[in-house]
Formats: structure tokens, sequence, C-alpha cells
């Protein structure tokens, strides 16, 4: 779900067209997505010459709510959502505000409209100015959320959603060279630029982008796997779009959005260790480990009966 916002000057407006068309033209050509899966709601909802054709709905709260609606119609537990907000944030704490058309959205409006997706994961991405504190309402257990600011303060426009769109195109930011792109390979490859583009140009940078995903509202500005963000983001892949259910029965189905559920507690589990006695800690991760062995095993008894019977 791609929400572009409106702007004034035709330098905003052809940036914020570029940016919210290439990235879904790039998700449609190198991550397997469909219009069916991709929602783009763009300033008024339409755009003179061409490119119409790509746009959902106006980017206004009739639409989003619409879109969201729309979403939790068809979405199915252990599904992955993506929201991508581009254009002009404003305000601070919670007062913070994404522009769209018509009266602005807050960041606690737009959390309580996503409150309906609990069985999903969720990936936010925020690239709009002055970022902050409406990412910080949307934090969560189990959600990814990255802001291209780290306080309310950073008003300019960021050029940070260029280099992240550029992390995708292609796969430019695969850092491991797996053929896919996790979002913390995509905030680390858009940091990285970032900080290059104000270094060339010989200013202070006028933005400092931060990642959240074990739910703390806290952002990291450098997470890794080693740290307390970065351990959900490295598992949150961009192409996560696959189908791979076919021919699979209904109790291997089952069996697997399990494993994933239980994968997943595992994950948010380990970010959250600081806050366990260390006997506590082991305790539930034993749980959750033994579980998911078992749910495995199960899995694979599924798959491959006679396999299975053989051992």
């Amino acid at each position: 779900m791609i929400l572009a916002g409106p702007t004034v000057g035709e330098e905003n407006k052809l940036q914020f067209r570029q940016w919210a068309f290439s990235l879904h033209d790039i998700l449609a050509r190198d991550y397997g997505y469909s219009s069916d899966t991709i929602s783009l709601l763009y300033d008024r909802g339409e755009v003179e010459g061409s490119g119409t054709e790509r746009i959902d709905a106006a980017c206004d709260l009739q639409g989003i709510e619409a879109e969201l609606a729309r979403l939790q119609s068809i979405v199915k537990t252990g599904d992955q959502i993506t929201i991508y907000l581009i254009g002009h944030g404003s305000g601070s704490d919670e007062e913070s505000k994404f522009n769209i058309v018509g009266p602005d959205i807050t960041g606690i409006q737009f959390a309580a409209m996503l409150d309906i997706f609990d069985q999903q994961d969720m990936i936010i991405v925020n690239t709009t100015s002055a970022s902050y504190g409406f990412s910080a309402s949307l934090s969560g257990e189990g959600r990814v959320v990255v802001s291209s600011t780290r306080s309310s303060s950073e008003k300019f426009d960021p050029v940070f959603s260029n280099y992240f769109i550029e992390a995708l195109d292609s796969r430019n930011g695969d850092r491991d060279k797996n053929n896919r792109v996790s979002i913390l390979e995509a905030f680390n490859y858009a940091k990285s630029n970032v900080e290059e583009f104000y270094e060339e140009q010989g200013r202070l940078a006028s933005e400092h982008a931060g990642l959240d995903d074990n739910g703390d509202a806290l952002f990291s500005l450098n997470p890794t796997t080693a740290e307390i963000d970065g351990r959900l983001a490295e598992i949150a892949y961009i192409d996560n779009l696959v189908d791979d259910t076919v021919g699979l029965s209904a109790e291997a189905i089952r069996l697997k959005s399990r494993m994933q559920d239980l994968e997943r507690s595992v994950f948010i589990l380990r970010g959250r260790k600081a806050e366990f006695l260390e006997d506590d800690y082991w305790q539930q991760l034993e749980v959750l480990l033994v579980d998911l062995a078992r749910a495995t095993g199960q899995f694979n008894e599924q798959v491959n009966p006679v396999e299975q019977s053989e051992r």
C-alpha cells in the first residue's frame, strides 16, 4: 500500500510522482506483485499525462479507510502488509501528522486504523519530513517501522525515500547476495547513501533515519541483528508474496502457518531479552523452540510421509 500525499511546487510534485510510480513499477517488475497486490493512493487520484492507470484512489481519508477495509477482507493470518508513505509530515508527538488531501491524519488516528491487522505481519516505511512522531505512534510488537527522520524538528524534505527505493531497484540493497532484499538491508543501503549525499554536498545532514522492530518506539539509528532493533527487520523481506502453499493439504498449511508464528515469536522474544530475568527468558525461549521443533516435525510428516516413516 503506497500512500503519496499532496504537495505544492512543480519540483516536489514531479519528485513525489517519480518515487511513487517507480516504487509501484519496481514491486511489479522485480518482486512479483500485481495490480491486485499493490494499491497506490496518490494525491487527488489522477495525474496529467500517463500514469493514472497505476492509481487506485486519492490519498484522502475516505480512500485510506476504503483501502484498509479492502485489505482486511482479503488478508489471511500470517500475511505481510507493507505500507509506504511519501510526502510531507508535520507536528510533533501526539499531534504528528501525515499530510493528505483534506484534513491531515495523525499518527494516533492511523495507528487505530491499523489495529484491525493484529494477525498480520506489518512493515511501515515512513519517508516524509518530520516523520518521527507519526512513526513512533505506529510502533508495536511484531512490527517493523522505518522513519526517515529521528525527530519532528527535521522538517526539510528527506532524500531517504530516493535511496530506499534505489535499494529495491534490481535488488541493489541485497548485501548478503541471497537474491532477496530485507527491510534491514534496504534501510542500511539508504542510510549509507543519504550520508554520502550530504557529504558530497558539503552540508550538515538534515535527516537521520531510524528503525524500530521491537515495539518500544525507540528508533535505532544503527540497527543490527546484534542490537535491540534489527532482528525482525532482517527476516522481513520485500518479496514476501510468493504462495508456497500450493499443493499442500489443509493440515500442512495450518502447520506451516504455526511454524511461521513460532519463528516470529522467537525473534520477538530475543529482541526483548533485556526485559526478562535470565531464567524466565530461557524458560520462555525453550517452550517456543520445543513447540517449533514439534510443529516442524509434524509438517515434515505431512509433506514427506514416506521419507519420515523410513527414519
